[in-house]
């Protein structure tokens, strides 16, 4: 069956994968790609409609992002639906002939919609409505054949279209949840101006994917690195039922996780079935490294280059064991991918690794299963394929660990401090509920002491902080207001139970 697509055009809006996000809530695949491409790339994902991103520039401005009117032109001959929103709303409206300019005021936040006219894309949502408004410029003069929708107080043309096309304008954000009827608007767009059919499914997705990796690695090794993290698990779950066990994982314990999570990860992923699982302990290599290093950004180069060498030691001598390996799976997720500029197709995502220096020797393609999710759909897709609880809700883990949690310089009593620290946070963020609710919960050690009282004697200790972050999908966040009984019981525990440690 093939699936229909909606591709989205960036021009460097926040709110881009968003709007991506969105589409597929309606069950219709989306797919991101930059205003740079050219007619022939866009041809090439043969779209059943365009959306045009917002984004932060002036369409009269010399260096504004742009398409080239010719892209318009093919979308108008073939009949595919165009949506502009924000700046595309804009810049549709520049390219064809319309006037934009600055106006008096900017309008941010919520306003009031006013639908002057019915029309498809409106239909089912009140004459009056609250949208999310982010903008200054607006279009103050339409193409000839285009007509107004909608108003605000401040906005004249808030929504317009084509009479002759397919052509859509909105001033507005469909896709913020501050704008009450947007999702009601975009499926009128995709469903019925678009004539789209909900086709996107993450049963169907397993089903292909399985069976475009069974197609480029039928009888070859696959090697990758395990984290026991949502998106690597998931990733070498569906690279396992493709090859079977010759997919081998490689687990380092740098000495810098939580407090047993690599027993944990082991575990796990025995249980899992995973037959080839190669473990390293390298946790006096890492420290010895880390050793005297302030600046985290040094922490993670050096984590990450000490990681790399024992990752390609591991690989020779696996080699020499199991034979040579010609692919190396990888748990990649949409955003990453989006800003490495990678195309769609599986096959064209088969290139040379970018995170890890393989051995010159080892010529090895890469196997990216989930490269076309965002983070909550990769959530999803690991329950459909079985996995347990603790993987799929697990909370988001850096590569470089605890390293960069600790501020300052990492010892190895500093990360037995953050560990019972971690321990008690998701104690009590599990036992309240609470760490279900949240995207990410964790304490980080400051390294400056602080002068405190316990025991009626001076204490001059640690500072723990502590963040608690909420996010759709991990592109944003937004800090998560705790109950006041729940932070009082967590920083208790931490200054009470935690050798060293006097204030939270």
């Amino acid at each position: 069956m093939s699936i229909e697509k909606v591709v989205v055009i960036d021009f460097g809006s926040q709110y881009t994968h968003l709007i991506a996000r969105r589409v597929r809530e309606l069950r219709i695949y989306s797919e991101v790609i930059p205003c740079t491409a050219s007619i022939k790339e866009i041809e090439m994902h043969k779209p059943k409609a365009l959306i045009l991103s917002g984004g932060p520039k002036s369409v009269y401005e010399k260096d504004a992002l742009k398409i080239d009117k010719s892209i318009l032109k093919w979308a108008i001959d073939s009949k595919i639906p165009v949506l502009g929103i924000c700046y595309g709303h804009q810049l549709i409206a520049y390219i064809l002939g319309g006037k934009v300019e600055r106006g008096l005021e900017g309008e941010y936040g919520i306003s009031l919609l006013t639908v002057h006219k019915e029309n498809q894309i409106f239909a089912g949502t009140p004459k009056q409505q609250k949208v999310w408004m982010s903008h200054r410029d607006q279009v103050v003069e339409l193409p000839e054949n285009f007509e107004i929708l909608a108003s605000t107080q401040y906005t004249q043309i808030a929504a317009y279209r084509c009479i002759d096309s397919p052509i859509y304008g909105l001033q507005f954000h469909p896709e913020v949840r501050h704008t009450k009827y947007g999702k009601r608007i975009l499926k009128n767009f995709l469903y019925q101006i678009c004539k789209c059919k909900p086709s996107w499914r993450l049963s169907d997705f397993i089903k292909r994917k399985v069976e475009e990796i069974k197609q480029i690695a039928a009888n070859s090794n696959v090697i990758m690195a395990a984290s026991g993290g949502v998106d690597s698990t998931t990733a070498a779950y569906l690279i396992k039922l493709a090859v079977g066990d010759r997919l081998h994982l490689v687990y380092v314990n740098t000495g810098l996780m939580r407090e047993g999570e690599s027993e944990s990860v082991i575990r796990t992923l025995k249980k899992l079935g995973f037959k080839n699982v190669h473990y390293i302990e390298a946790e006096k290599i890492f420290l010895e490294k880390l050793r005297g290093v302030i600046d985290p950004e040094m922490k993670r180069r050096i984590i990450a280059k000490t990681f790399i060498e024992l990752f390609e030691e591991k690989a020779r001598e696996l080699e020499k064991q199991y034979g040579k390996f010609e692919f190396l799976g990888q748990g990649t997720i949409y955003p990453d991918r989006i800003e490495s500029g990678q195309a769609s197709p599986l096959a064209d995502r088969i290139k040379s690794h970018h995170n890890v220096v393989l051995p010159k020797g080892m010529k090895l393609k890469l196997i990216e299963p989930i490269a076309d999710l965002y983070k909550d759909e990769v959530r999803r897709l690991a329950l459909k394929l079985g996995l347990p609880r603790e993987v799929v809700k697990r909370h988001p883990f850096p590569g470089p660990g605890l390293a960069i949690r600790i501020i300052g310089e990492v010892t190895k009593d500093k990360l037995k401090i953050l560990r019972e620290a971690d321990k008690i946070v998701e104690e009590e963020m599990k036992k309240s509920g609470w760490y279900w609710k949240v995207w990410q919960a964790f304490p980080a050690l400051l390294s400056i002491k602080t002068v405190g009282v316990m025991g009626d004697q001076r204490a001059y200790e640690y500072a723990i902080a502590l963040r608690v972050v909420w996010s759709e999908d991990g592109m944003t966040a937004d800090f998560v207001k705790l109950p006041w009984k729940l932070l009082e019981r967590i920083a208790s525990r931490i200054v009470n139970e935690v050798e060293g440690v006097n204030r939270v």
